[in-house]
């Protein structure tokens, strides 16, 4: 692929900035056991990483013919964001490839299938939000979430740069498909606890023009 120079890189939040994925899958498994809906966390992550919370529970819903109560969103939120109090940690070498990019002058956003909410919580235990505030995109801000390319597409346009000069780093297949879609090139990531063996290839078959288990590695590809 002949790359654009890179003018903005935009950051998948969950899973690439912070190793919330495997933290959530299993919020995700137990809380829906509780009501009848049986997934393992693998299978959660597996599935669902990347995709967001609303459009999980409805998939599921559909399959399992079980209908979840009206407060189980909420519920859940409010939960997981306890566990991210105490187990919620950034991913190795995140703030030292915001502090290269800021050096280089490489402008950068965040564009996730978060709510603003759990994106503000989430980026703020971590220490990062003030680094990407108010570059901070959620999929509430678009009609479609991921693998449709709308948050991508919207992030790119408020920071004022064509698709073509874009980085996008992912860790899931729908991001990834998202940021094709988008007409992006993206990067693969599988640092996160969530990453399963094989997840790399399934990058690449999705799109990715390759794949980094360490964000300190992402700069190589900052063209």
């Amino acid at each position: 692929m002949n790359r654009a120079t890179t003018e903005l890189v935009i950051f998948d939040c969950d899973g690439v900035l912070i190793d919330s994925e495997i933290i959530a899958a299993r919020a995700q498994s137990q809380a829906l056991a509780a009501h009848g809906i049986d997934i393992s966390p693998q299978d959660a992550a597996r599935r669902f990483a990347g995709i967001p919370d609303h459009d999980m529970w409805l998939t599921l819903q559909s399959e399992s013919s079980i209908r979840l109560p009206a407060d189980f969103e909420s519920d859940y939120a409010a939960h997981l964001a306890k566990v991210f109090e105490s187990e919620l940690r950034a991913l190795p070498h995140a703030q030292d490839l915001i502090t290269t990019l800021r050096a280089r002058g490489v402008p950068y956003c965040v564009a996730s299938s978060s709510t603003p909410e759990k994106l503000r919580k989430a980026l703020g235990l971590t220490g990062l939000w003030p680094l990407f505030e108010p570059h901070v995109f959620s999929v509430s801000q678009v009609r479609r979430g991921k693998p449709a390319p709308d948050i991508f597409l919207f992030a790119a346009k408020q920071m004022g740069v064509a698709p073509e000069c874009c980085l996008v780093i992912e860790d899931s297949v729908p991001g990834v498909t998202a940021a094709r879609a988008a007409g992006m090139p993206v990067l693969g990531y599988t640092g996160a606890s969530h990453i399963a063996a094989g997840h790399d290839a399934r990058l690449r078959h999705a799109g990715a023009l390759g794949t980094v288990g360490d964000l300190a590695d992402v700069n190589a590809y900052v063209l």
